[in-house]
């Protein structure tokens, strides 16, 4: 799309339409003080120059492929095969967001059907939608959709291994609203959940029980008893999991699960 600015004439008349004749004056409301009428900035690069000065910071910088790495919570190395950045250059592949016209976007819609599909094998859930922005808000919106869900019921409570940026999310997104949330504490007997204390801090008013799996230390939840003592009490379990680690672990939808999450960055 072709970009035209406005011209001396243009501005001229926009200006005389609002009744000023300079466009400072537009901004006399605020404080002399607090107005930055120019900034401090640097002469400007060249492409090249300007390359060469981000590789010099870039340098500065202890990447992982260059030492050991222990930041964990998600941080971790991942491989990605050639093929992934070819593919990624084709058109239907090249955003994130759903067409609006169909007829001219078969191959979107059908990345769309395969990532669908491969998710809900993957997470053994009858359906999977295609997408939230990460992780995290997926997470907040699944927490929404089973309070709406519940209906009458407002309470949620949250495992203290889960994420605490995931938990932030949360909070943010449910600023405002009717449910009540009951963050649980880090256990301090290990790096799991304790189904006892979960189960105590369940009652008929606990609209969904929210855990991750694998957790934020890495370790791996008791899904399947989690499950069954929020379903006793008529209550949802959502689970936030991490798609890599379940080549090797049970599905949530397997272990009793009503809604699962997962950032799917690394895929």
């Amino acid at each position: 799309m072709a970009f035209n600015p406005h011209t001396a004439e243009d501005r001229s008349e926009m200006l005389a339409v609002i009744g000023i004749d300079d466009l400072s004056e537009l901004f006399e409301p605020i404080p002399v003080e607090v107005r930055r009428p120019a900034l401090d900035l640097p002469p400007r690069l060249t492409e090249m120059e300007a390359a060469a000065y981000l590789d010099k910071l870039a340098a500065k910088n202890l990447v992982p492929n260059g030492a050991d790495s222990f930041l964990g919570a998600g941080s971790y190395r991942h491989y990605s095969p050639a093929t992934v950045s070819q593919l990624l250059l084709r058109g239907e592949l090249f955003t994130a967001y759903t067409p609006y016209q169909p007829e001219v976007a078969q191959g979107t819609l059908q990345i769309i059907y395969e990532f669908q599909s491969l998710v809900a094998a993957l997470f053994q859930m009858d359906v999977a939608n295609a997408s939230m922005y990460d992780g995290a808000t997926a997470l907040a919106e699944a927490v929404h959709m089973a309070v709406t869900a519940a209906k009458k019921k407002s309470r949620v409570v949250l495992s203290g291994t889960l994420h605490p940026n995931y938990l932030d999310v949360i909070e943010s997104y449910s600023a405002g609203s009717t449910f009540e949330m009951e963050n649980l504490p880090v256990p301090t007997d290990g790096l799991a959940t304790s189904v006892a204390d979960i189960t105590a801090a369940i009652d008929d008013n606990t609209a969904a029980v929210v855990i991750q799996y694998p957790n934020f230390f890495g370790t791996i939840e008791d899904v399947a008893a989690i499950s069954d003592a929020a379903h006793e009490a008529g209550a949802y379990l959502i689970v936030a999991t991490y798609p890599v680690p379940l080549s090797l672990l049970k599905s949530p939808g397997e272990l009793g699960a009503d809604f699962v999450t997962a950032e799917g960055q690394s895929l």
